[in-house]
């Protein structure tokens, strides 16, 4: 079940980075990022208003915040990133290390895999690397962006160990805590970097869209780490490139590359061998 709903989370994520790509092209990705980020904050709401969890404790609650920082930094990086960098560099960059840190907190603090498991992270890591490859299709005097890349991918590592640390016992408390701060921190972020002026209106819609599809990839992360282990749960959401350019090949007509070929069809093996394992 915990691989199932990261792969839900998986194709969440990856329906929310298409929709906020493509209106960031018609807008600016500065003012797709603060607008969308108070609909994942109203989703973990609605979400704790219908189950009607405990309250939670203090430790969990701070957990929650810690996600809300990774989930700032993460997204600022890469939507900056993605605009003023290359695309070949930040997005794998990014991917792999939102999968691999993780992974490795969660070996470290006590999760046990079957050797088929483990077989099938290894291959999964490389596949989301291939999966987010843009190759040939951006200039290449922009600067290479790995720092934006490094940064992001340890800001969404730090989003799922934080929510995989408060646990699920407090529902989407922890959630709303998150969300919360991280609305704050990009909001604040704003004012540093401000975005396009007329930006705003036209970024409303696409950024409602991909909050709203955010704040659903959150929860069901949560829900995937109540039932799985964090180090098959990160690696599997982490997919959500894979969602991404499959979208855009399907409503953008966009041609995928060989690289991005293979990438998936090792992605589809490695999660066929943590599912069996």
């Amino acid at each position: 079940m915990g691989v199932f709903l990261g792969l839900l989370s998986a194709l969440s994520y990856g329906a929310s980075d298409f929709v906020a790509g493509v209106g960031g092209r018609r807008s600016d990705p500065n003012a797709i990022a603060v607008l969308a980020q108070p609909w994942s904050l109203l989703a973990a709401l609605v979400a704790v208003l219908v189950t009607g969890p405990r309250f939670p404790v203090p430790a969990e609650l701070v957990w929650g915040a810690v996600s809300g920082v990774g989930t700032a930094v993460g997204t600022f990086a890469l939507y900056r990133g993605l605009a003023t960098a290359r695309m070949s560099v930040v997005a794998p960059v990014s991917a792999v290390l939102a999968a691999a840190l993780p992974a490795l907190v969660g070996f470290a603090t006590g999760d046990r895999l079957s050797w088929l498991s483990w077989a099938g992270i290894v291959l999964v890591l490389p596949a989301i690397a291939l999966v987010s490859q843009h190759v040939g299709d951006e200039p290449q005097r922009r600067r290479s962006g790995a720092v934006e890349g490094i940064i992001a991918g340890a800001g969404f590592a730090l989003l799922f160990i934080g929510l995989d640390r408060a646990g699920t016992g407090a529902g989407s408390w922890p959630l709303v805590t998150g969300q919360a701060v991280g609305t704050v921190l990009l909001v604040a972020a704003a004012f540093w970097f401000r975005p396009q002026r007329g930006s705003l209106p036209r970024a409303f819609w696409p950024a409602t869209a991909g909050g709203v599809l955010g704040g659903a990839a959150n929860l069901l992360f949560v829900a995937a780490t109540g039932a799985g282990q964090l180090a098959v749960v990160a690696v599997v959401t982490s997919l959500y490139p894979a969602i991404t350019i499959i979208l855009a090949r399907v409503l953008l007509h966009e041609r995928w590359n060989r690289t991005q070929a293979t990438g998936l069809l090792i992605a589809a093996a490695g999660v066929t061998a943590i599912t069996l394992g």
